[in-house]
């Protein structure tokens, strides 16, 4: 992950908070470890996770605009506590649910230009920064983004200026979609240089790509390294997506 946008000796770990920066999430029963959901008492548990990773080693930190209020809750902990830490976040879906864990809809997806020079400003004002990183939120090549020339010009206007840009994925067609933006050009340079993605041991298939991307330079960050929980201690659900291949 060493580039002249990162730290010369870039983090090996991080810290996701999407299910820090909203009360509804996917975490096969762990949200019952938080009773108190409302967001004063969300944001005191986001900084208590967030000083406990810190002191722990890590010292890189990944937000979305769709992770509820993540974004605040990171930008207000480096703001208080002033460490140098490295800071994804990414565009793309919008959080809708209003703090309710019971709304029939939590985000919204759109990967348009509208959506992008929305919340980029949303961004900064919540980090009170830049973000070292700035991703397409799970991109993938059904949404046209990647063929999307005025988006594509934009986030070149990002990387530009010194934010490193790429995108993140989900799904069966990770690796063809991170490697069509490999192929990516503005003026016959790619603004792209970091992806973010699944692997984990019972969805290894976007691996190979990962590694062509590491050799083309770009960052590379492994989420849900534990399957959303498959592969945590208190997981109760088989160990195999229904469409792994068996072995």
């Amino acid at each position: 992950m060493t580039s002249p946008l990162l730290p010369p000796h870039a983090p090996r770990l991080g810290l996701g908070l999407a299910a820090l920066g909203r009360p509804g999430y996917i975490n096969l029963g762990h949200g019952e470890d938080l009773t108190d959901k409302t967001v004063e008492a969300m944001r005191e548990h986001a900084w208590t996770v967030l000083d406990r990773a810190w002191a722990a080693g890590l010292r890189y930190f990944d937000a979305a605009r769709s992770y509820g209020r993540a974004e605040d809750f990171l930008g207000g902990w480096l703001r208080e506590r002033g460490y140098p830490a490295t800071v994804g976040s990414k565009w793309g879906y919008t959080y809708v649910a209003n703090w309710r864990t019971d709304a029939d809809t939590h985000e919204i997806k759109s990967h348009d230009l509208d959506t992008l020079d929305r919340q980029w400003p949303e961004t900064l004002e919540a980090l009170g920064r830049q973000p070292d990183l700035y991703l397409i939120h799970s991109a993938t090549l059904a949404t046209g983004v990647l063929e999307d020339v005025r988006v594509l010009a934009r986030l070149a206007e990002r990387a530009a200026g010194g934010v490193r840009v790429g995108l993140s994925t989900s799904g069966p067609g990770q690796a063809e979609t991170l490697r069509r933006a490999l192929e990516v050009a503005v003026d016959g340079v790619n603004p792209f240089s970091a992806v973010q993605a699944t692997w984990n041991l019972l969805e290894p298939s976007a691996g190979t790509a990962l590694a062509e991307a590491d050799a083309a330079g770009w960052a590379v960050v492994v989420k849900e390294a534990v399957a959303n929980g498959r592969l945590a201690g208190r997981a109760t659900l088989p160990l195999r997506w229904p469409n792994s291949a068996p072995g």
